[in-house]
């Protein structure tokens, strides 16, 4: 008997489904960032990472298994000349890019809507939601996704985008935005550029520590799987959504919250 691919002394090892592939990903120095690029990697991926600030990025690249792996660029995620040459970096050190991941987010104004100081809601939405389709049209114009060699692009949106809170004000518009925005460019850029958006609900990262530090417990009992997310859940949804196997997948957002939303409206 013949072994099969999978099984006998003769199995053939596992393509990882990135393999070669080269990805770009936003706010990566910690949390959701961070964990996404370390699953490209191990998915086969080689990795750009970028964020404000150099030294975590650094020690970021470190975490990701060093220059053979991942380079980083610091910069502000919604300046022009940053994403050009984050996205040059990735042309010179690993030979182009297949993916993006806009993951930089910021959330400076808790509160009601109308109490954030308007030069602050512009902040936010620039950030979060113009630089997001900036990155998308930089990337495009370097040459990311062709029919021959599609690309793929994912947004990290919330499930505040989902629905009112009366908590987190611009940032929830922000997020609504962002997926409207997915919406729009899958429509838009198909078939040689997929997007698509992840919304996670409360991921346990310093980014988020205010929505449950000092009562994880209690929060976590809405959530009908009783726990709250760490950045491996949604770094697994990211991969997916980036990969062949998401191959008839535009302009969709994947809800990841442990079910927290499934009550809504009862």
């Amino acid at each position: 008997m013949t072994d099969s691919p999978t099984t006998g002394s003769a199995a053939a090892p596992l393509v990882r489904k990135h393999e070669g592939a080269v990805a770009l990903v936003t706010g990566a120095s910690r949390g959701i960032g961070l964990a996404i690029a370390a699953r490209l990697i191990a998915d086969g991926a080689r990795v750009v990472v970028t964020a404000r600030t150099p030294e975590p990025l650094a020690d970021a690249v470190a975490q990701l298994g060093g220059a053979q792996y991942a380079v980083a660029l610091a910069g502000n995620a919604a300046d022009p000349a940053h994403q050009a040459a984050a996205i040059e970096l990735a042309h010179d050190r690993f030979g182009g890019l297949d993916y993006l991941v806009n993951n930089t987010g910021i959330n400076p104004a808790y509160g009601p809507l109308l109490d954030t100081p308007t030069e602050v809601a512009r902040k936010i939405l620039d950030t979060n939601v113009v630089a997001a389709a900036a990155w998308v049209k930089a990337a495009i114009d370097r040459g990311l996704g062709s029919a021959a060699h599609p690309g793929a692009v994912v947004n990290i949106a919330s499930i505040a985008g989902l629905g009112a809170s009366g908590a987190l004000g611009w940032y929830a518009v922000s997020k609504a935005a962002l997926i409207h925005l997915t919406m729009e460019l899958g429509l838009q850029l198909g078939p040689d550029v997929r997007v698509n958006a992840v919304a996670p609900a409360v991921v346990k990262t310093r980014f988020a520590q205010a929505l449950y530090a000092g009562r994880e417990p209690q929060v976590a009992q809405a959530y009908p799987l009783k726990r709250l997310g760490v950045p491996d859940d949604v770094a697994g949804a990211v991969s997916f959504l980036l990969s062949a196997d998401a191959a008839w997948i535009t302009g969709q957002t994947l809800v990841v919250d442990g079910g927290v939303t499934l009550g809504v409206g009862l």
